[in-house]
C-alpha cells in the first residue's frame, strides 16, 4: 500500500510538530507531577510506619527490661542461681528478644523506602513512547 502524505505546507506542519511536541511535555511534567506525589504519599507513609516501629522498640524495651527482667531474675534465683548472675543473664535475654522485635519493624518500614517508591516508571515509559512518536513524525 503506498505511504500517504497529507499536502500541507511545510511551515503548517513544523507549526504542528512544534505543537504536538509542546503539548507532549506538557504531558509528560504534570504526569512526572502526579507521580512524585504518589510516590513522595507512600514515602511518607513508610516513614510513619518507621518511626511507629521505632517508637514501639523503645517502648518495649523500657516495659520488657523493667518487667521481664525482674520476672526471669526471679526466676533463675528460684532455680539456684546468684541474684548478680540472674539479673545479668535475664537482662541479656530480654534484650536480645526486644532488639529482634524491634529489627523486625524497622526493617518493614525501611523495605517501604527502598527505591521502588521513588522511581518514575509510568514517566519514563510514556516518555519513551513520545520520543518514538516524534521521531515517527520527522521522518
Amino acid at each position: 500500500m503506498a505511504n500517504v502524505r497529507e499536502e500541507r505546507p511545510l511551515s503548517a506542519l513544523m507549526t504542528s510538530l512544534v505543537a504536538d511536541i509542546s503539548g507532549l511535555f506538557r504531558k509528560e511534567i504534570d504526569l512526572a507531577k502526579t507521580e512524585a506525589s504518589e510516590n513522595l504519599n507512600r514515602a511518607i507513609g513508610s516513614l510513619e510506619t518507621l518511626l511507629i516501629g521505632l517508637i514501639f522498640a523503645i517502648a518495649a524495651v523500657g516495659v520488657l527490661l523493667g518487667a521481664a527482667v525482674k520476672g526471669l531474675a526471679a526466676y533463675f534465683v528460684a532455680q539456684g542461681m546468684m541474684e548478680p548472675n540472674a539479673d545479668a543473664l535475664a537482662a541479656a535475654a530480654v534484650g536480645v528478644v526486644v532488639a529482634i522485635l524491634a529489627w523486625i519493624i524497622v526493617w518493614r518500614g525501611l523495605t517501604g523506602l527502598r527505591d521502588r517508591s521513588l522511581r518514575f516508571d509510568r514517566t519514563a515509559t510514556s516518555l519513551q513512547r513520545d520520543l518514538d512518536v516524534v521521531k515517527e513524525r520527522v521522518q
